[in-house]
Parts: structure tokens; C-alpha cells; sequence
């Protein structure tokens, strides 16, 4: 028995992949939407394609408070696809969501 500590699961049931450009005005609401959500068994994969607002930061600051999320920023723009295609590259689950920045 474990106290005081939550160990993060290694194979989530869900994979929530995200793809942002430029962001910032609405994709804390997006990551609250999956953090309110009542099944816990998820990971939050977010791909930022290369954005020039404040999007990795506002990520970078709520994956500090949540664990199941996770940020990967794009040495370049790629485009919508290619920034989804990497989040589900990354992504560990047995079922995939897709959820809008």
C-alpha cells in the first residue's frame, strides 16, 4: 500500500491528442475540458506546432500541476496533420480522442 504518492500508470486507456497553433486565448479551456472529464484513466498528448504566442507556456504551466500531460514543441510549422500524426506517435493508449486546441 502506497500513501501520499499516485503513481502514473504506464499504458493509459485513453490518449487524448491535441494539436496547437497559436492558442493561447483558448487552450487552457480545451485542457480543462479533458481535466474535469470523471474517467480518469487518460493521458493529454499536446503538439504545439511551432507557435509564436504564449500556447507553450500556458501548457508548461498546467503539466506542472497534471502529470498525464504531456507537450512536445515543433522545431517547425508542419501543418495540423503532421502536429497530429506526431501526437499519435506519442500516444500509449488503447483508445484515441481527438480534441481541438
Amino acid at each position: 500500500m502506497m500513501t501520499g504518492t499516485v503513481q502514473k500508470q504506464t499504458v493509459p486507456l485513453v490518449s487524448v491528442v491535441m494539436a496547437a497553433y497559436n492558442a493561447q486565448a483558448v487552450i487552457e479551456k480545451a485542457i480543462r475540458s479533458v481535466l474535469e472529464q470523471t474517467m480518469i484513466d487518460w493521458e493529454l498528448i499536446i503538439v504545439d506546432d511551432c507557435s509564436n504566442d504564449s500556447t507553450a507556456a500556458v501548457v508548461r504551466a498546467l503539466a506542472q500541476q497534471e502529470p498525464r500531460i504531456t507537450l512536445f514543441i515543433n522545431e517547425h510549422n508542419a501543418g495540423a496533420a503532421e502536429a497530429r500524426n506526431k501526437a499519435m506517435a506519442l500516444a500509449k493508449g488503447k483508445y484515441v480522442a481527438f480534441l481541438d486546441a
